[in-house]
């Protein structure tokens, strides 16, 4: 009980003390003060009414026509409270008026209408310094644009959701304020609001087809470029029927409408003007979505990324200006467009946003082909599941070579940078052999077969979906357990048969017992193995991007075409010729820049944290599993009683799990992440791989007969 009283007389004292903030900030409100000064008193306003101050006690009863003031949002409540104290004070009433006229007579309201949201800069780069250097550096009160005093008065995109829902009392009489006791300044010089939504729109208009038209954009707007027509007249024609070419034109049409609407001539012609406008417009946003999609199907640049989204975002703030001003006389229309500029004006602050809105289609179409190449990797049928069994097999033989030289490279005792250089060099050639050769290192998988699944995810709306998505989850684990136990099953003996070999024809081991004892000792489960093998499966993974960047820059800049029309390359090895190597480059590109880079990082990235950062070592389940071949080997039988061995082995057990499940699990959530989907709809999944794992756990092992998956790429 005690306790109660208490929390009520402080939520009174709470209320007293915000009412008095209230009635101090309102006395000292001047509209003859400097620009400045009625800026920041606007501003410190704007704070009272966001920040959580509650109203003096029966503020709700002395309006009992109004509704409950307990049930509306907690900013409507103060807003009510702030005009209720302003109708009992005319004088101070007055001067908010003037504060508020003047605000909008002497700033610039384009910078607002045409500009929040808006990156300035033409390029991507600049605009992540534009708002790096707007999070360090807040707009000073003294600018006379209504964007600063915006972002200085509504920090928080929470603000666009009570500006949007003010109710229609309030709306009606924040409008009737702004008209109260007019001076003659007022009338000096003033622009109504409607002609500055009017001047934003043609300014809109004028930046969306100057975009439109440049060579980026329109280069893109119809089919392939080799498809399109070289005919002078038919260009000219073409270009007369985009979007962009008529916008312009559109825009001043609906100018003279309202001007001969505003002389008192009919309204027909104006509503005409408009819809052909709205048309336009409409028009214009499905040619952005061609781009789009012009740039998924032929590479995607980040730059023209950028510039194509900032032209969609002017179009729909187009769309926004437009409803607000043939809606002149609606309250609602004025909040519902501020709410959109509050929102449109955070969100240019945010440099993740700006990532995830450039960097959105590279990182699909960069999954995407990760998807196709990871459907080879998921054996659905007994045939695919052994031949994943032979090129694991032919990969562990591989790796076999890989683990000798590494030795050999590591018992030079070189500097720590050289040794990683020819480690990196080591670790490429094996790999590029294997992509040759097409055999199969096990985790290089799990990154190119899980955009696999997420692509899956598109069709888990139906029953059949969940099926194939499921079948598929079962599928990609026993793919992956199959190959993981190709790879160990070969390189552990035979990394042991070539150190006996070795001994018996040279009388000496490929490395000490002492070296062999540190390498299990190196692998042991107990000490950082798990973190080593953790960030071994982020480089795993990191390789799959780098491969999908290089296939979109070799299909952007159409380096096929160039290299089948080469003129020398034509010369020297026909026209077949040059067509036959513009083929494998474009087959091969991605697998030989995935594999260098792969191998280099091995090598390389160890060398660099450890000398800059902190200590680490690659820890690569097959790679590693040939080292304790060779290290037994060495050790010989009185090995299988060191506990360092074991331990070793349960640390290999380890790599081969941390190694699959991070870059799987990278690699699954930005494939995820690139399609959008929601996150409720992946959880519903896993009580279907559940149920069944427990119903047919034997397709963790075996595969069972049945036919390829459908969309299976040959």
């Amino acid at each position: 009980m005690f306790d109660s009283i208490k929390r009520l007389i402080k939520k009174w004292r709470a209320s007293r003390d915000g009412g008095h903030q209230l009635d101090a900030l309102l006395a000292i409100a001047d509209k003859t003060a400097p620009y400045a000064e009625r800026s920041e008193w606007l501003i410190e306003l704007a704070h009272w009414i966001r920040r959580g101050h509650a109203v003096r006690p029966g503020a709700a009863e002395a309006e009992p026509d109004e509704a409950p003031v307990a049930q509306s949002n907690p900013a409507h409540t103060r807003i009510r409270y702030l005009l209720h104290v302003l109708d009992r004070n005319p004088a101070w009433k007055a001067n908010v008026a003037g504060i508020l006229r003047a605000l909008l007579r002497e700033s610039d309201g384009l910078s607002l209408l045409c500009d929040a949201g808006m990156p300035v800069h033409s390029g991507l780069v600049g605009a992540v310094f534009e708002r790096v250097e707007a999070a360090m550096i807040p707009p000073a009160p003294n600018r006379r644009d209504l964007q600063s005093i915006v972002t200085l008065m509504f920090g928080s995109e929470l603000d666009a959701a009570w500006i949007d829902t003010l109710p229609t009392d309030l709306l009606v009489r924040i409008h009737a304020l702004f008209d109260y006791a007019p001076d003659a300044d007022d009338a000096h010089d003033s622009t109504p609001f409607s002609l500055d939504l009017l001047a934003a729109l043609h300014n809109l208009t004028c930046q969306i087809s100057s975009t439109g038209l440049s060579q980026t954009v329109r280069s893109r707007l119809g089919g392939d470029n080799d498809t399109r027509t070289a005919d002078t007249s038919d260009v000219r024609v073409a270009m007369e029927s985009q979007p962009f070419y008529r916008l312009t034109r559109a825009m001043l049409a609906v100018e003279a409408a309202h001007q001969e609407y505003a002389a008192g001539g009919p309204q027909e012609p104006l509503l005409r003007e408009v819809n052909f406008l709205r048309l336009l417009l409409d028009e214009c946003r499905g040619a952005t979505n061609n781009v789009f999609a012009h740039l998924y199907r032929n590479g995607v640049s980040v730059d023209i990324v950028f510039q194509v989204e900032r032209m969609r975002m002017r179009i729909e703030r187009a769309e926004h200006l437009l409803d607000a001003w043939m809606a002149q006389h609606d309250p609602h229309a004025a909040a519902r467009l501020t709410a959109e500029l509050v929102r449109a004006n955070h969100a240019s602050q945010s440099v993740a946003h700006l990532a995830r809105s450039n960097f959105s289609l590279l990182a699909r179409k960069v999954v995407e082909y990760s998807a196709d190449t990871g459907e080879h990797y998921i054996a659905r049928d007994r045939a695919e599941y052994l031949k994943m069994m032979r090129m694991a097999a032919g990969g562990g033989l591989v790796t076999v070579v890989t683990v000798c030289v590494k030795f050999a490279i590591t018992g030079a005792h070189l500097q720590s940078m050289i040794e990683g250089l020819l480690a990196g060099i080591n670790y490429a050639a094996s790999f590029l052999l294997m992509h040759f050769l097409h055999f199969s290192l096990a985790t290089k998988q799990p990154a190119m077969t899980a955009p696999t699944l997420a692509r899956e995810l598109d069709d888990v709306d139906t029953q059949a979906g969940v099926d194939s998505f499921v079948s598929s989850v079962t599928a990609l684990m026993r793919t992956q357990a199959a190959a993981v136990l190709g790879n160990v099953l070969l390189v552990f003996p035979v990394c042991l048969g070539v150190d006996l070999a070795w001994h018996a024809l040279f009388g000496t081991d490929l490395i000490s017992s002492e070296k062999a004892l540190a390498t299990l000792r190196s692998f042991s489960l107990i000490g950082p193995t798990p973190f080593y093998a953790a960030l071994t499966g982020v480089l795993l993974w990191s390789s799959s991007l780098l491969a999908g960047w290089a296939d979109n820059w070799f299909i952007l800049h159409r380096v096929a075409d160039a290299l089948a029309y080469n003129r020398r390359l034509r010369m020297t090895l026909g026209v077949a010729g040059a067509e036959r190597l513009a083929r494998f480059c474009r087959t091969n590109v991605a697998g030989v820049v995935g594999n260098i880079t792969l191998g280099l990082m091995l090598g390389l990235v160890p060398a660099i944290l450890t000398a800059f950062a902190f200590s680490f070592e690659v820890r690569h389940v097959t790679l590693s599993a040939g080292s304790i071949g060779v290290a037994l080997g060495v050790l010989g039988e009185s090995a299988l009683k060191l506990p360092e061995l074991w331990w070793a082995v349960a640390g290999v057990g380890s790599m081969a799990i941390l190694n699959v499940a991070v870059s799987f699990a990278l690699a699954f959530y930005m494939a995820v992440k690139s399609r959008d989907l929601r996150r409720n709809a992946v959880r519903s999944l896993r009580g279907a791989i559940w149920q069944r794992v427990r119903r047919r756990p034997l397709e963790l092992v075996w595969p069972v007969n049945g036919a390829p998956h459908p969309d299976r790429v040959q």
